[in-house]
């Protein structure tokens, strides 16, 4: 919704579509090329660095995202966090 009420165009802000193999580009290429958050816990960052987008409009209040971004953080990106992957067990326990 903000990239549309602000009329970003994802491709010259560095989101793409790229329509190319952009492993065969420079690392200096690659570097302008921005990502999406790779984790639950930098979305929740990313969120609570830009979130006035959802204050337009009275939808959500100021209190709601943080309470919300709270919640995930402390009942789901934590629960995982302190736990080891399967995958942990097969290459350490040889289960």
């Amino acid at each position: 919704m903000d990239g549309i009420q602000k009329h970003i165009d994802p491709t010259e802000a560095g989101f793409g579509p790229i329509d190319a193999n952009i492993f065969a580009w420079s690392e200096e290429q690659r570097a302008h090329i921005k990502s999406l958050p790779d984790s639950l816990n930098s979305a929740l960052i990313a969120l609570e660095q830009d979130h006035e987008f959802l204050l337009a409009g009275e939808v959500f209040s100021e209190l709601m995202i943080r309470q919300w971004v709270d919640f995930k953080r402390n009942e789901e990106y934590y629960q995982v966090r302190n736990r080891p992957h399967p995958y942990e067990m097969s290459l350490y326990f040889d289960v």
